[in-house]
């Protein structure tokens, strides 16, 4: 369906969305294993630190998505969040004296336990919708991931 005149804000969030979502736009940075790694562990010790209660979370290959109750204000637990890991991103894929992530983000106010359940869903099978894993439970870099011990021969 078309618009024929400009998108509301929302309209151009869901646009904007689904480009992110089909990961492979803009730097592809955190798709490198190290990186996502990294960014993971930094988003559970920002949990662990009181930042914020965590719920969900998947690191894309362009993008993040959080699921949080701040028990900071946004803009700094965003700010100790992107900043810590910045550092070190930029450390693992040899970059100096560039922001590793985009200045703005976007924030929406959970009104309900069902919307909550919608998103957290939404969060944790991105990567199935992208194709990254076959199911959401399989994709390392996810509140969803089915961690399991390393049975191949390399790993005794």
């Amino acid at each position: 369906m078309f618009s024929s005149g400009p998108l509301s804000s929302g309209q151009a969030f869901v646009a904007a969305d689904r480009l992110l979502d089909a990961g492979r736009n803009g730097p592809l940075y955190l798709g490198q294993p190290a990186v996502a790694s990294m960014v993971c562990d930094a988003i559970v010790a920002g949990a662990d630190e009181r930042r914020y209660s965590l719920y969900a979370y998947v690191v894309m290959p362009n993008h993040v998505y959080l699921l949080v109750t701040p028990l900071a204000p946004v803009p700094t637990l965003l700010r100790h969040l992107k900043g810590a890991s910045a550092r070190l991103a930029n450390q693992i894929v040899g970059r100096t004296g560039q922001p590793f992530w985009q200045p703005e983000s976007y924030d929406h106010w959970v009104r309900d336990e069902k919307e909550f359940r919608k998103i957290q869903g939404y969060i944790e099978d991105n990567p199935v919708k992208a194709g990254l894993a076959k199911a959401a439970g399989m994709y390392r870099w996810s509140s969803a991931w089915d961690a399991k011990p390393d049975l191949s021969p390399a790993a005794g």
